[in-house]
């Protein structure tokens, strides 16, 4: 299905400019439901200016009044000669200037979150380059100690379909390599909308693990046993008086 042009400005004019639900206007232009919904809290595309779709003929008004008047309803792109070949355009991806700087929190992120991804599928990603992906993940990046994990859809470097493809890339190597999987990279193997609708599994804390059959309850009382009746002559090793020391003074 063709895209139209100038996707993120097309989707903040359907933002503001109608009542199209995410889901509509995310299929229409390419992009996830959730960067529909940040651009509509205004997290997402900051700034952009909305390019209005029916003025540059990609839109019309009884498209919109469908789309408006059912949730069910797919946004038809009219023909546009330019958009033609928009989605086989091939080449290295380009990151604004202002972007930059971040491109490393990135790496950093789908490195610690996501570490069954290949330096070839990051590098495709967020448009960097291998050696920088490896000093990140060695920690021998010059600027490591000042860097944070930062989410790339977050930053604007990547769109959240994109990273839900990769990641499911990696789901299938896994899973045809036969290897056992935890519940969280379980989680992480899939795509956004999947790990959102999981139900959060109950985990027995590492401090306690293992001690499963102990109550927490209180124990049974121990019968305290009878205090044993001490005299003084027992507590203080005194020698009994015995009839030979009465001989001896009777001697004197």
């Amino acid at each position: 299905m063709a895209k139209p042009l100038m996707a993120k400005a097309t989707a903040v004019w359907l933002v503001d400019n109608t009542t199209i639900s995410f889901k509509q206007i995310a299929d229409f232009v390419g992009m996830h439901e959730l960067e529909i919904q940040g651009i509509a809290d205004g997290d997402v595309a900051a700034g952009v200016k909305g390019y209005d779709p029916i003025a540059n003929n990609q839109l019309t008004h009884d498209e919109i009044e469908k789309a408006q008047n059912s949730p069910l309803h797919k946004l038809r792109l009219k023909f546009n000669p330019a958009a033609a070949g928009e989605e086989k355009r091939r080449g290295p991806r380009y990151t604004p200037l202002s972007k930059r700087q971040d491109r490393p929190n990135s790496i950093l992120w789908l490195v610690k979150f996501h570490p069954e991804l290949s330096d070839a599928q990051i590098a495709k990603l967020v448009g960097t380059t291998k050696p920088t992906i490896q000093s990140i993940r060695e920690r021998t990046h010059w600027n490591i100690a000042n860097m944070q994990p930062i989410d790339p859809v977050a930053l604007g470097l990547c769109k959240q379909s994109e990273l839900d493809a990769i990641v499911q890339k990696a789901a299938a190597a896994k899973a045809a390599e036969g290897g056992v999987m935890s519940d969280d990279e379980r989680r992480k193997l899939v795509s956004t909308e999947q790990s959102l609708e999981m139900e959060a599994e109950p985990k027995i804390p590492t401090g306690i693990e293992g001690l499963e059959t102990f109550t927490l309850g209180d124990a049974p009382e121990k019968p305290e046993a009878e205090e044993e009746i001490i005299d003084a002559d027992s507590f203080f090793n005194l020698p009994s008086g015995g009839g030979d020391d009465d001989e001896e003074e009777s001697k004197y």
